[in-house]
Order: structure tokens, then sequence, then C-alpha cells
């Protein structure tokens, strides 16, 4: 064994990740700062994104460094090459997906929980409570009963993986955890919409069934699940000697902003005897709208609720919440003793239960805290009024299209999406190039989605900075490009028709 001298262990001893000098980095700290909320308060003077150079790309697949670097010249390249390439979320010409927009209280919240560098999976501290306390608060928000449970994930997606396992859970019986699905689980059958999120699919796939047993039931003209059909459907598949267990109703589906029937699927689901989830990605926090939270009624009698602060809530990236009603069928589904996580009655390992006995991660980061900053900090009253006001934008959005011929609006506008096209001949290829240009040209980023094999342009209103001037640039764009990409389509069809050259 290797024994090291005096001298040695003092020289090992010392070496640190600590700054030698602390006043060095609290200056430069203070530069990044300031920089960032400049990037933030000035952010309409930038392109909403920028395609990314192939010098600039090539940066990024350089050796892994072995030898330190100065924290300046590390901070020089983040700033050259990072902030003018990123999404461009935070802008509010960004429509194209449903992404908040990010405040700088969020961001100074981050700060301080990286600081603190909480692992929220369990132990006795505050960080734990800040995340029990925003549970509480959206239990109330949602009428859930006492001993509802709830957990921060990184989104909606995770949330509904979660959903499906507590749900499988209940229909099996604990054993599942040991024995796996077996025969009994691979006659479990799921239903939502043909409009619903693809991580529905994802997470039947991930818990065992397949996404071959998710019945994917047809819609009406707004985009809402047929529940005639659904009725149906759960009834044929009773008689084949399948066994439903899982409905999934959408609020606020990912094309369109649909918002199900909650209401008449609760009381089917109660009548089924089936866990009723709602996938509220974005529009479960339409509640906190007066003037949507009628939209919203049969939410309260969900089993699970799945949602993302980070969208309409504007937290920073990412905060996923999931609310469980029955907290007993939650911890059931995976809490799971170790002697390494002992539980005591005193001292750090007390507290329980713990959040890992919610969800399968172990080390969490203090996703709360931004929350408990936004909520803290603006109020629901004023995240709410945010939320009426992008569905206002959406609104005005839509009144333009039908008021210029040039373009067609192509589904009904229900919350803060819209979905248009420019019409023209080969309407699908063409918008899609228009979509692209828009992008390309900084001006801002809708993206593209099809309805009935129709591509469309989509635009969600998400961002809180968001204006009417954005929504009148993103319409110019569509026109002028769109104008710009017809004459190049005739000029090319004209071409294409004209007889041969006399030889």
């Amino acid at each position: 064994m290797k024994v090291l001298s005096e001298a040695q262990a003092q020289t090992e001893a010392s070496e640190t990740l600590d700054p030698k000098n602390w006043d060095d980095i609290r200056a430069l700290g203070h530069r990044m700062l300031d920089d960032m909320i400049d990037y933030v308060a000035n952010i309409r003077d930038r392109p909403v994104w920028q395609p990314i150079p192939d010098e600039v790309r090539a940066r990024f697949r350089v050796a892994l460094p072995h030898r330190p670097s100065d924290l300046r010249d590390v901070y020089r390249e983040f700033s050259e090459f990072v902030i003018p390439y990123a999404t461009g979320n935070v802008h509010p010409g960004f429509m194209g997906w449903v992404h908040g927009g990010g405040t700088a209280v969020g961001m100074l919240a981050e700060m301080l929980a990286a600081g603190l560098n909480a692992n929220l999976g369990g132990r006795d501290h505050i960080p734990i409570e800040v995340e029990r306390q925003i549970v509480e608060w959206m239990r109330q928000i949602f009428g859930f009963p006492q001993g509802a449970s709830g957990i921060f994930v990184t989104g909606t997606s995770m949330a509904n993986l979660i959903a499906v396992l507590v749900a499988r859970t209940t229909a099996l019986g604990t054993s599942v955890r040991r024995r796996g699905v077996s025969e009994d689980g691979a006659l479990l059958t799921a239903y939502t919409s043909t409009a619903a999120h693809g991580c529905i699919s994802k997470a039947m796939d991930i818990a065992g069934f397949g996404s071959d047993a998710l019945r994917c039931i047809e819609v009406d003209r707004c985009h809402r699940i047929e529940l005639a059909a659904l009725r149906e459907r759960i009834a044929l598949d009773r008689g084949a000697g399948r066994k439903p267990f899982l409905v999934v109703g959408s609020a606020g589906t990912v094309d369109i902003g649909a918002i199900d029937d909650l209401h008449a699927m609760s009381e089917l689901c109660r009548q089924e005897k089936l866990w009723f989830h709602v996938d509220g990605a974005f529009g479960a926090l339409g509640i906190l709208a007066p003037a949507l939270k009628s939209r919203l009624a049969g939410i309260e009698n969900a089993d699970s609720i799945a949602l993302d602060f980070h969208k309409w809530g504007q937290v920073p990236y990412d905060a996923g919440l999931l609310l469980v009603r029955d907290g007993d069928r939650h911890r059931d589904t995976f809490a799971a003793p170790a002697a390494y996580l002992r539980r005591e009655s005193r001292g750090l390992a007390a507290n329980s239960p713990w959040p890992c006995d919610l969800g399968p991660e172990l080390s969490r980061g203090f996703r709360a805290l931004k929350t408990w900053f936004t909520l803290k900090t603006y109020g629901t009253e004023k995240l709410g009024a945010v939320i009426t006001r992008s569905c206002a934008l959406a609104g005005y959005l839509q009144a333009r299209i039908l008021a210029e011929p040039r373009l067609e609006l192509m589904a009904p506008v229900q919350l803060n999406i819209v979905c248009f096209r420019y019409r023209a001949e080969n309407a699908n290829q063409l918008n899609g190039e228009i979509v692209l240009d828009i992008q390309e040209s900084g001006i801002a980023a809708p993206s593209t989605t099809l309805l009935d094999g129709q591509l469309a342009i989509r635009a969600a209103i998400v961002n809180h900075r968001t204006d009417f001037s954005d929504i009148d640039a993103l319409l110019s764009a569509v026109l002028e490009f769109g104008s710009r990409r017809s004459s190049d389509h005739r000029l090319v069809l004209q071409l294409e028709q004209s007889p041969p050259l006399a030889m």
C-alpha cells in the first residue's frame, strides 16, 4: 500500500475546486449576472433564432480538456458561441412550440438553487418543505383531497409516465413491481385521443404494455375526444377479454390546444372503474385564468394530473409536476426501503416519506425553488392574467387571418394556439418552406403540424413578452415569404409546362 509523505498529504489536501481568490470570481459573477439580465432585457434586439455556422458547431467537437482553463476564457466562449445560437424561446417572437419565456426572477432563483446544491431525493431539510408547499398549493387549486401527493419532475412526459405506472400498480397490485406485467398485465388496455401527445404512447411502451395497448380514439371537429366512440371501444375491448384500466384526457392538445370534456370523461371513468389521468402540460394552468377555469370542469375528479410550470407558468426549464389523488397508491408504486436509505424519527434522516418514494429518481435538483419564487413574486392572479392575454393575442391573430384572403385558418382557435397557412398550389410544400424562411430570417419562430394531412403553420403564443407587434411581424413575414415563394413556384411551373425550344 502506498504511504503518502506528510508533504504529499498536505499538497493533496489543498487540492480544491474553490477559487483561490474569491474577489475575482465575485467580480466575474457580477458581470455574468449583469450580462444575462441585459440579455433578457434587450432580447428584442436579437434575432429569435439563427442557424449555427459550421465553424461554430465544430468548436463543440473538440477533445476533452485535461488541463485547467481560465474561467474568463470559458465565459468568453459561452458569450460568443452559445448565447447567439440558443433556442430563442426567451424572445417574444418565439411561437413555434409550447415553450415558456422564463423570467428574471426565475433565473435568479435558479442561481440560488445552484448555490445550495440541494439533493431533493430525501432527508430532512427545508428545500423539501418548499416542494411540499407547492404540491399543497396545487392540491388546493385543483380541488384534490387531503392525502393527495405530488412530485416535481423534468416535465409532463415524465409525469405522464409516472401516472401510467401508478395506474398499473393500482390495476395489478404491488406484486407487479416484483413479477412484472406478466399475463394479467398483457391484457390491460389504455385509451386516449388521436390528438393526445405522443409521450402517452411512449409511456405505455416504457411501462411494459407496448404502444399497441393504447387505443387512440377519434376526435370531433374541435379535436376533443369522441366520448361515444370511447365508450364503445371500452365495451368492445371488455367483450374481447381485455382489461381496460386507464383513460388519458387532454387539457390543451399539442396541435391546437383543445380541451377534452373532462367532466364527462371523469364520469365515464367512475362508471367503468378506470384510472382517469389528465395530461395538462400547459392547459391545466389555465385554471388560474377566470375566463378559462370553467373549461377545465371535471379536472378536480381526475386520479392524477400532469402539468408544466415551465410553459404557461413561465418558470425557467425544467419544472414539471405530477399530482396524484391517492397518495398511498402513489407511494406503493415507488417506495423501496434500503439500508442506506434508513429513515429515522429525528436527525437528518427523518421527515419520511421522502420524494424518492414518489418517483424513480433519488438524485433530484431543487426545481421547486424557482417555481416558489415565481408563485410568491407574481401571485396566481398575475399569472392568470398573463395566460388570459396569450389567449387574447391568439384571438387577434385569428381575426387577422380571417380578414386576409391569402391566408386560411386550419382549425378553431381554442386557447393560445393558432394553425393557419398561406393559400397556394402545392400548399404543404410551400408553407413548410415559408416556416423555414421565417425561422432563418430571425423575425419569428413558428413551427408546423399536420391537420388531416394538410401542413399548417402553427403559432403557439406562450411567452409573456409577446405583444400585438410580434403577431403583426409574424403575419407580415408569412405574407412576404409566401408571396416570394408563390412567385417562384409559379415560375417553375410555367417553365415545366412551356413547350421545348425550337432546335
